[in-house]
């Protein structure tokens, strides 16, 4: 799982040579027709009044990339040795290859289409656009407005990506799976194999290790050489056994020994199939992504604290035990600082990640959560702190705290075990596999209120003593603005959304009609915290898929104060996109 404070969600067509352009959400864009000079038809389209389409098409991408301020990514490599950096070096060079298997997996044409904005990327300036912004949002839709597409003859996202035929309808899949043994059912609806149209018209079953043969095998052995250079054994282990899985689509030993790598290792490498987010059917299949960083031990060092916390929050839910997990396996904390990354790795930038993502690998290994601490740096100056200033209340303004916000981001990620991962009336049925295109939405909806419930006991009891209550409540309503501008096709956003207006129907946020800001009223949001911890746990662990759509539907929405307050917004980054240090 990730807290990307961004958009990825599982789960649309704007034409740009034109000269009529569609109304985009004022969520990200705000009130266009000021700002490009466009004048505002009846049917609210922006129609040019003093420019070409081709310089209406670059003011309006140049628009949307200034959303994403540029920040250098900066870290410590001291601790590196000169065979680490080369051994890094390789390992973005399997980055690129990663590239081509994610935009293989989100859409058939999307590779072919990456290749010719790649090469035309110097021909004129709206090309140049077009390739960076490509590049920025990791395909040809936008995120944060509707997953439309922004580039000519690009349909609408397939809901199913690449990894289900494009005309496979969801009851003939699940028709499908009826007929298969329990082996093939289990790769069908897994993470590592794809869904084909056979000639004959009916479904198969494809391995990825021979769907993207094609660049698995050079990443393969590009892993291997990298695993003889780097110094530290156990991640040299990982490195080599995931190199392996890549040719044997064998990925439960890797993922274990990605989870032993030791904490001296200098390095900390996060690279495979991961995240369902794009697979918007069933939030089954994987995507492949890869994440290159250098470890910072002084700031790991300092959160062992959190680990052993885990089962303390478990056993304070407001649920009924049999909705708790029994299992639980505290996860390994690691901080790190970001090189580099690929793949599945759109805008809004990952701050933070708890892997792996497979019930089987966890199983056994538990779980490693990775703080991006650098990315996270970036987020709270060039984004939350100007947020707030326009979203709180003055009286509030002064609490919002970048310790409120990195601490949340870990017990975020550390939530995503609380909970049951199975439903209570049959343990060995997912939750994933039940709460299907609702899944990713909950689920991220979940970890972010789990993680304030967390934040509140351990201040209470003193394991956080250097952040308040207060601190946390006020911090999380101004970045709760944050997430909801990634729009509400996507996970995190929508998610954050059935957040605040749970919260602000329960009295625990206030709406300022007058001066039109929030605050928080502290007599009556520990208790609005606990009913949503518990409506969310209660849903996923029943495998009520028809209770998560009335949820999601009543409270996932944009209501009028969040339109509002998003156009208010409109002259603040989105996010960030990154500028690493060369290596």
């Amino acid at each position: 799982m990730k807290i990307n404070m961004k958009i990825r969600n599982p789960t649309k067509k704007v034409s740009l040579l034109f000269t009529v352009l569609p109304f985009f959400s004022n969520a990200v864009f705000g009130p266009q027709g000021r700002q490009l000079t466009f004048g505002i038809n009846n049917n609210s389209h922006f129609v040019s009044t003093n420019s070409t389409s081709k310089q209406i098409v670059e003011m309006d991408l140049e628009q949307r990339i200034n959303q994403y301020k540029p920040t250098k990514l900066s870290a410590d490599l001291s601790h590196l040795s000169k065979n680490d950096i080369q051994a890094a070096k390789k390992l973005v060079k399997v980055a690129k290859l990663v590239d081509s298997i994610y935009f293989k997996q989100l859409w058939k044409g999307c590779l072919a289409l990456r290749d010719r904005l790649e090469s035309q990327k110097d021909v004129g300036k709206k090309e140049c656009l077009e390739y960076k912004f490509f590049m920025i949002q990791r395909g040809p839709w936008d995120g944060a407005d509707s997953d439309k597409p922004f580039i000519e003859g690009v349909p609408e996202m397939p809901p199913g990506a690449n990894v289900y035929p494009e005309d496979m309808t969801k009851e003939e899949f699940e028709a499908f799976v009826k007929t298969l043994s329990q082996t093939d059912k289990k790769h069908a609806t897994g993470f590592y194999h794809s869904i084909v149209r056979n000639p004959d018209g009916t479904l198969g079953i494809q391995k990825y290790s021979e769907a993207y043969k094609e660049f698995l095998v050079p990443a393969a052995k590009l892993m291997q050489e990298a695993s003889e250079l780097v110094t530290n054994e156990s991640f040299k282990r990982f490195l080599k056994s995931r190199g392996e899985s890549f040719l044997t689509n064998e990925y439960i030993k890797s993922e274990v020994d990605w989870l032993q790598v030791d904490g001296n290792s200098p390095m900390e490498v996060a690279v495979g199939p991961y995240e369902v987010y794009k697979d918007s059917l069933f939030a089954s299949k994987s995507f492949f992504e890869i994440y290159i960083h250098a470890r910072d031990f002084k700031s790991t060092a300092q959160l062992d604290k959190f680990t052993s916390s885990l089962r303390y929050i478990e056993s304070r839910l407001p649920v009924p035990d049999n909705y708790k997990n029994t299992e639980l396996k505290p996860p390994t904390i690691v901080v790190v600082n970001q090189l580099y990354s690929g793949g599945d790795v759109s805008v809004p930038m990952t701050a933070a990640y708890n892997l792996p993502n497979d019930e089987e690998a966890t199983d056994i290994g538990g779980s490693k959560l990775t703080l991006i601490k650098n990315v996270q740096e970036g987020k709270f100056k060039s984004v939350l702190t100007p947020i707030s200033k326009i979203v709180l209340d003055e009286s509030q303004q002064q609490s919002v705290d970048f310790d409120a916000f990195f601490t949340h981001v870990l017990l975020h990620e550390v939530a995503h075990s609380n909970g049951p991962s199975y439903i209570v009336s049959d343990p060995k049925v997912t939750v994933r596999s039940r709460m299907q295109e609702f899944h990713s939405t909950l689920e991220e909806a979940k970890a972010d209120i789990v993680g304030l419930f967390a934040a509140r006991q351990l201040v209470e009891n003193g394991v956080i003593e250097d952040v308040s209550t207060e601190q946390f409540y006020i911090t999380y309503l101004a970045s709760a603005f944050r997430s909801i501008r990634f729009g509400l096709n996507e996970a995190h956003g929508r998610g954050q959304a059935i957040q605040l207006n749970f919260l602000i129907d329960q009295g625990g946020f206030e709406y300022n009609k007058e001066n039109k800001t929030f605050k928080v009223n502290f007599d009556k949001i520990d208790k609005a915290v606990e009913r949503l911890v518990e409506a969310i746990i209660l849903i996923q662990g029943n495998g009520d898929k028809s209770a998560a759509e009335s949820f999601v539907g009543k409270y996932g929405i944009n209501r009028d104060y969040t339109v509002g307050m998003l156009e208010s917004l409109v002259g603040v980054p989105v996010d960030i996109q990154p500028v690493w240090e060369e290596l």
